[in-house]
């Protein structure tokens, strides 16, 4: 039960970070700014994931999550300029999130499970609600940046 309020709790406060991104860069950004600032946004976001590999110490983690960083970097990067992929990396980046929170958790993973770092308590429910909220609102957003591309 009180996992579950935890949990409950980092996903409202996920989806009202989410809100607050939203509102404040609508505000600040023209919408090819915007779409750049957004892309730019997921390296630091993919990238926590060696801060906590060096936290908490999970050298066999490194390899794999250094990967994991690598692929999201380039899809924020590309994203930059094409929403497609930057929702593509927003929404599988949501989906790391929920892998290490679901299967990571000291015991949870099992022989053979590849090894990833460990992240706090209800850290990935946190970001997988900001990460696919940001997937929603690209989504309506896509037209907009691709007029902001086109326009001279």
């Amino acid at each position: 039960m009180a996992l579950s309020l935890i949990i409950l709790l980092y996903v409202g406060v996920g989806v009202l970070s989410a809100v607050g991104t939203i509102a404040i860069s609508t505000r600040r950004f023209s919408a090819k700014a915007e779409q750049i600032f957004y892309g730019l946004l997921l390296v630091p976001i993919a990238a926590i994931y060696l801060a906590f590999t060096a936290h908490f110490a999970d050298n066999d983690a490194w390899r794999l999550e250094g990967m994991a960083v690598a692929v999201f970097a380039v899809l924020g990067l590309l994203g930059s300029r094409l929403s497609g992929l930057l929702m593509l990396g927003y929404a599988l980046h949501g989906g790391w999130d929920l892998i290490h929170e679901v299967f990571l958790h000291k015991g949870a993973s099992g022989a053979g499970t590849p090894a990833l770092t460990d992240i706090p308590l209800a850290y990935g429910a946190f970001c997988a609600a900001y990460d696919w909220c940001m997937v929603g609102y690209f989504y309506t957003r896509r037209i907009q940046w691709k007029s902001a591309w086109q326009a001279r």
